[in-house]
Protein backbone atom coordinates (compact mmCIF):
# COMPACT_ATOMS: atom_id res chain seq x y z
CA UNK A 1 0.00 0.00 0.00
CA UNK A 2 1.32 3.83 -0.80
CA UNK A 3 0.50 6.18 1.11
CA UNK A 4 -2.29 8.50 0.39
CA UNK A 5 0.19 11.45 -0.85
CA UNK A 6 2.33 10.32 -3.49
CA UNK A 7 5.42 12.10 -4.48
CA UNK A 8 7.37 12.07 -7.78
CA UNK A 9 10.92 13.95 -8.78
CA UNK A 10 11.19 16.13 -11.22
CA UNK A 11 14.89 18.11 -12.58
CA UNK A 12 14.43 21.06 -14.46
CA UNK A 13 16.40 21.05 -17.46
CA UNK A 14 16.53 23.76 -20.39
CA UNK A 15 14.19 22.20 -21.90
CA UNK A 16 11.04 23.31 -20.01
CA UNK A 17 11.97 26.24 -19.12
CA UNK A 18 11.86 29.81 -21.40
CA UNK A 19 14.37 32.63 -23.08
CA UNK A 20 14.72 33.74 -18.88
CA UNK A 21 15.57 29.88 -17.40
CA UNK A 22 11.63 30.39 -15.80
CA UNK A 23 10.34 27.33 -16.43
CA UNK A 24 7.15 27.37 -18.73
CA UNK A 25 3.77 27.22 -17.45
CA UNK A 26 2.94 24.36 -19.91
CA UNK A 27 5.49 21.95 -18.69
CA UNK A 28 3.96 22.02 -15.13
CA UNK A 29 0.93 19.90 -17.06
CA UNK A 30 3.17 17.62 -18.06
CA UNK A 31 4.76 16.77 -14.36
CA UNK A 32 1.72 16.64 -12.84
CA UNK A 33 0.79 14.04 -15.82
CA UNK A 34 3.91 11.90 -15.02
CA UNK A 35 3.42 11.94 -11.25
CA UNK A 36 -0.13 10.62 -11.26
CA UNK A 37 1.18 8.35 -14.11
CA UNK A 38 3.95 6.80 -11.73
CA UNK A 39 1.28 6.98 -8.70
CA UNK A 40 -0.93 4.68 -10.90
CA UNK A 41 2.03 2.68 -11.60
CA UNK A 42 3.29 2.34 -7.77
CA UNK A 43 -0.13 1.09 -7.18
CA UNK A 44 0.03 -1.53 -9.95
CA UNK A 45 -1.81 0.10 -13.20
CA UNK A 46 0.65 1.33 -15.45
CA UNK A 47 -1.21 2.69 -18.51
CA UNK A 48 -0.24 0.13 -20.78
CA UNK A 49 -1.83 -2.88 -18.61
CA UNK A 50 -4.96 -1.39 -18.21
CA UNK A 51 -5.12 -0.49 -21.74
CA UNK A 52 -4.51 -3.73 -22.99
CA UNK A 53 -6.17 -5.45 -19.96
CA UNK A 54 -9.80 -4.09 -19.39
CA UNK A 55 -9.23 -1.60 -21.63
CA UNK A 56 -9.58 1.37 -19.84
CA UNK A 57 -7.68 4.49 -19.48
CA UNK A 58 -8.33 8.14 -17.93
CA UNK A 59 -8.37 10.92 -19.59
CA UNK A 60 -8.16 14.40 -18.30
CA UNK A 61 -11.88 16.18 -18.15
CA UNK A 62 -11.11 19.36 -16.21
CA UNK A 63 -8.12 20.93 -14.50
CA UNK A 64 -7.70 24.16 -12.73
CA UNK A 65 -4.00 25.43 -12.12
CA UNK A 66 -2.44 28.11 -9.58
CA UNK A 67 0.38 29.33 -10.70
CA UNK A 68 1.58 30.34 -6.90
CA UNK A 69 5.82 30.88 -7.37
CA UNK A 70 8.07 30.28 -10.85
CA UNK A 71 10.77 27.30 -10.78
CA UNK A 72 13.86 27.90 -12.14
CA UNK A 73 16.71 26.17 -14.57
CA UNK A 74 18.29 22.98 -12.22
CA UNK A 75 15.62 23.27 -9.28
CA UNK A 76 14.64 19.97 -8.03
CA UNK A 77 11.22 19.82 -7.42
CA UNK A 78 8.30 17.33 -6.15
CA UNK A 79 5.45 16.64 -7.62
CA UNK A 80 2.62 15.34 -5.39
CA UNK A 81 -0.68 13.43 -6.01
CA UNK A 82 -3.97 13.01 -3.42
CA UNK A 83 -6.74 11.43 -4.62
CA UNK A 84 -9.48 13.65 -3.30
CA UNK A 85 -12.31 11.66 -4.58
CA UNK A 86 -13.01 8.36 -6.08
CA UNK A 87 -16.15 7.44 -7.71
CA UNK A 88 -17.29 4.46 -10.12
CA UNK A 89 -16.47 6.62 -13.46
CA UNK A 90 -14.08 9.65 -12.17
CA UNK A 91 -11.66 10.79 -9.91
CA UNK A 92 -10.68 14.19 -8.58
CA UNK A 93 -7.21 14.71 -7.77
CA UNK A 94 -5.18 17.17 -5.99
CA UNK A 95 -1.72 18.20 -6.89
CA UNK A 96 1.41 20.18 -6.59
CA UNK A 97 4.73 21.02 -7.35
CA UNK A 98 7.03 21.76 -4.39
CA UNK A 99 10.77 23.03 -4.27
CA UNK A 100 11.38 22.10 -0.69
CA UNK A 101 7.86 22.29 1.81
CA UNK A 102 7.23 26.06 -0.79
CA UNK A 103 4.45 25.01 -3.19
CA UNK A 104 5.13 26.92 -6.68
CA UNK A 105 1.95 25.29 -8.97
CA UNK A 106 -1.39 23.67 -7.20
CA UNK A 107 -3.65 22.37 -9.26
CA UNK A 108 -7.21 20.42 -9.15
CA UNK A 109 -7.80 17.06 -12.12
CA UNK A 110 -10.66 15.40 -12.85
CA UNK A 111 -9.97 12.03 -14.45
CA UNK A 112 -12.95 10.41 -16.49
CA UNK A 113 -12.57 6.83 -17.05
CA UNK A 114 -13.06 5.85 -20.75
CA UNK A 115 -13.15 2.75 -22.75
CA UNK A 116 -9.19 2.60 -24.72
CA UNK A 117 -11.35 2.29 -28.23
CA UNK A 118 -14.04 4.28 -28.02
CA UNK A 119 -13.60 6.77 -25.36
CA UNK A 120 -16.65 6.50 -24.59
CA UNK A 121 -17.31 6.57 -20.36
CA UNK A 122 -17.67 3.81 -18.31
CA UNK A 123 -17.13 2.99 -14.82
CA UNK A 124 -14.01 2.26 -13.04
CA UNK A 125 -13.09 -1.74 -13.16
CA UNK A 126 -14.04 -2.98 -9.51
CA UNK A 127 -10.37 -4.37 -8.86
CA UNK A 128 -8.67 -0.65 -9.48
CA UNK A 129 -11.96 0.75 -7.87
CA UNK A 130 -11.24 -1.33 -4.83
CA UNK A 131 -7.72 0.13 -4.68
CA UNK A 132 -8.25 3.14 -5.25
CA UNK A 133 -11.35 4.02 -2.97
CA UNK A 134 -9.58 3.55 0.16
CA UNK A 135 -7.00 6.18 -1.00
CA UNK A 136 -9.55 9.47 -0.52
CA UNK A 137 -7.80 11.47 1.34
CA UNK A 138 -10.30 12.51 4.77
CA UNK A 139 -10.34 16.48 5.07
CA UNK A 140 -10.88 17.46 8.79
Amino acid sequence: MIDARFSWPTRIYWEDTDAGGVVYHARYVAFMERARTEWMRALGYGQESMRNGDGQVFVVRAMSLDFLKPAKLDDALTTTVELVQCRRASLLMQQAVLRGDEALVTAQVRLAAVGARDFRPQAIAEPLYATLKPLEIKHA
